[in-house]
């Protein structure tokens, strides 16, 4: 049974940078759209960002645009999320959650979704 498993979380001081990654497994990527969410204490659950099956359609969230960038390697099966200049309230639990229809809509709501990555952006 395929599974989203995702890696690479970890400390980052403010400015830095981390690629989190997000990986399928038991099958493959290819007719997935993958989004990524993140959860902060106090905070409500955010949709980062997501990525179409064919790579035509990409979203971003106001808070991340311009830093974050979303990809994906359908060879590996995996999506990746590279953070550039970090800021404190990006520490979260990031997940990735999948949509098999290959469209970036309503995607949690198909209950494909990943453990998570702690993202801690602190000095």
């Amino acid at each position: 049974q395929a599974q989203l498993v995702e890696s690479g979380g970890g400390l980052v001081q403010p400015g830095g940078s981390l690629r989190i990654s997000c990986a399928v497994t038991g099958g493959f990527l290819d007719n997935y759209a993958i989004a990524w969410f993140r959860r902060a204490p106090g905070k409500e659950r955010e949709e980062v960002a997501c990525i179409s099956s064919t790579s035509d359609y990409i979203y971003y969230a106001n808070s991340v645009k311009g830093r974050f960038t979303i990809s994906r390697d359908n060879g590996k099966d995996t999506v990746y999320l590279q953070m550039n200049s970090l800021k404190p309230e990006d520490t979260a639990v990031y997940y990735c959650a999948g949509d098999p229809h290959g469209l970036c809509y309503e995607v949690e709501s198909y209950g494909f979704t990943g453990q998570g990555t702690q993202v801690t952006v602190s000095s």
